[in-house]
């Protein structure tokens, strides 16, 4: 027999609405103006509920539901899929590869200035 796996077979995510609307914000990579503009709100609206100031609407929560990647269920109550960690890991992906970027940068600047000093005290 196999067995029957639902939302409510896992233990719920006991963060507050809030916090779990912070967390697919930051998940999909926006900012709290860009999420505002999104679903039509004022930032502060968004900030106050990140903050567990107010609770959004039923039609504001399904915006942010859609808009979040997320199920309104979760968003409520913390049942189901929490935000995918994926567009985190992409995005960690990308700095990782700009740091060294910019690190090999800094190592090759580090090597012309060398050279432009030895260049200098010769010519001294």
């Amino acid at each position: 027999m196999t067995a029957t796996v639902n939302i409510l077979s896992r233990a719920p995510d006991t963060d507050t609405i809030g916090g779990r609307i912070r967390r697919a914000r930051e998940a999909t990579g926006y900012s709290s103006a860009q999420l505002a503009r999104r679903i039509g709100v004022k930032t502060t609206t968004v900030a106050g509920w990140e903050h567990d100031r107010a609770a959004p609407r039923a039609n504001r929560l399904t915006m942010l539901a859609g808009v979040l990647g997320v199920s309104p269920t979760w968003l409520l109550h913390g049942l189901g899929e929490a935000p995918a960690r994926e567009a985190i890991r992409g995005e960690l992906a990308v700095l990782s590869s700009s740091l060294e970027a910019v690190k090999e940068l800094h190592r090759r600047s580090g090597e012309a200035i060398a050279r432009l000093e030895e260049q200098i005290a010769r010519l001294s």
